[in-house]
């Protein structure tokens, strides 16, 4: 008797699936624009080349020499291919200058490109934890967040230069140096620019196996400050008024400002209170992260912030509190679905399949979308490990994503959507 025919599955992780997906652009597209699919292979070692320069350079958020020697990097790059550059300093020196690269064509459409070059990374990182290569994994500080994303944009402005496609009216790159923080430099900057253009594309990483980005959640920063009375610990406790004390205990009552139905997360991520030993602490405090999906969201965990913190269990104690908005919340739009049919049109050309994800994070694309332009993110190389020393970009997504973006750009150079 013959043995019968088994079938054996086997489950590859993500980024395996990714590269055998890559491998097929590489080999067998039909309908792709070739011109565009060749330049983006051409360009991979110059991108992998770029991010490993990007991410050897400390630039964490007000390291003003680090954000300076990565625009200047970026500068020359962009200049090589023809492009107007201009530093346009941050509301407060500290925060560095943005850099605004500019390409005018013959065509209608007016884009912008976002990305930020600066890390949550202090100085010094680098040099304890190098950039490596790792299979397909470009690990360091700010590797995916968002310096890939930065290299993603040269090298496909650098192909519209190579095949001297210019069916666009303007094209500009903002070069964010302030994002980590807020983009409290920047933010009206971005503004402007929305303002001027027909579509935003932010250029965050890509979310694996192989999604672009609809909406995102607001940010805001969350403080409570507790002021009480200091005394001796051992000798006289009685007449303290014990911070520490309160500040566990609104804490703890935080978590009734959330809402998981409506995505709305508060957690608490920092709790300072004393200093010594031996005395009860005077003073101490809280601070909450919070996101939300709406403006109304924001409304209610405010105006509960403020009920939740008059009731303390300190006699005696003093108790203020705040919530101060950070990026606004960037909600689902219609305009995006249609960004997102585009998209998914011409990544078919290489048989890519996009995915569209909702994430709690908040981004520029939120101040760019203000401005009612149609707004898309996550069109960097897909990645992972964001604020994390595994931050890592997906260098196997290089050309597809190349092409992607790419495409993407010349199609709304050529077809620029109405708003």
């Amino acid at each position: 008797m013959r043995n019968p025919i088994r079938t054996v599955f086997i489950e590859l992780p993500c980024t395996v699936l990714f590269a055998l997906a890559a491998i097929n652009v590489v080999h067998a597209q039909g309908h792709a624009d070739q011109r565009v699919l060749a330049a983006a292979r051409e360009c991979e070692p110059k991108e992998r080349s770029l991010i490993e320069r990007l991410v050897g350079i400390d630039s964490g958020t007000g390291d003003v020499a680090g954000l300076t020697a990565v625009g200047t990097l970026l500068r020359t790059e962009l200049e090589a291919i023809g492009a107007k550059v201009e530093s346009v300093g941050a509301v407060a020196p500290a925060l560095g200058d943005n850099l605004v690269a500019t390409l005018t064509g013959t065509g209608k459409g007016r884009i912008l490109l976002i990305a930020h070059i600066d890390t949550v990374f202090p100085h010094g990182t680098v040099a304890q934890h190098p950039y490596a290569v790792l299979g397909n994994h470009g690990v360091g500080p700010g590797a995916g967040d968002d310096k890939s994303g930065a290299a993603t944009a040269v090298c496909a402005l650098s192909i519209l230069q190579q095949l001297q496609w210019t069916d666009y009216a303007q094209i500009k790159l903002l070069l964010n140096s302030n994002e980590e923080t807020g983009s409290v430099g920047s933010r009206d900057l971005i503004r402007s620019l929305a303002k001027q253009s027909d579509v935003a594309i932010n250029l965050e990483r890509g979310v694996p196996p192989d999604g672009v980005l609809i909406s995102r959640k607001g940010s805001a920063i969350l403080t409570i400050e507790i002021r009480g009375r200091a005394a001796h610990s051992g000798l006289e406790p009685e007449k303290g008024r014990n911070a520490a004390i309160e500040a566990a205990h609104q804490a703890l009552q935080l978590g009734q400002l959330a809402n998981a139905e409506k995505g709305t997360t508060v957690n608490v991520t920092v709790l300072e209170g004393g200093g010594t030993i031996n005395v009860i602490p005077a003073h101490a405090t809280v601070k909450a992260d919070v996101r939300a999906y709406s403006k109304e969201e924001f409304d209610r965990v405010e105006e509960g912030l403020h009920r939740l913190s008059n009731e303390t269990i300190v006699p005696g104690i003093d108790v203020s509190a705040t919530l101060a908005r950070n990026f606004p919340p960037w909600p689902h739009a219609a305009s995006t679905d249609a960004l997102v049919e585009r998209a998914r049109k011409l990544y078919s050309e290489i048989d890519g399949s996009l995915a569209t994800v909702s994430v709690g994070s908040s981004a520029d694309v939120a101040f760019a979308a203000e401005s009612g332009v149609p707004s898309i993110d996550g069109f960097g190389l897909l990645g992972g490990g964001a604020h994390s020393l595994d931050d890592y970009a997906d260098l196997a997504s290089i050309v597809p994503r190349l092409y992607l973006l790419t495409r993407m750009v010349m199609d709304i150079g050529e077809h620029p959507p109405a708003h």
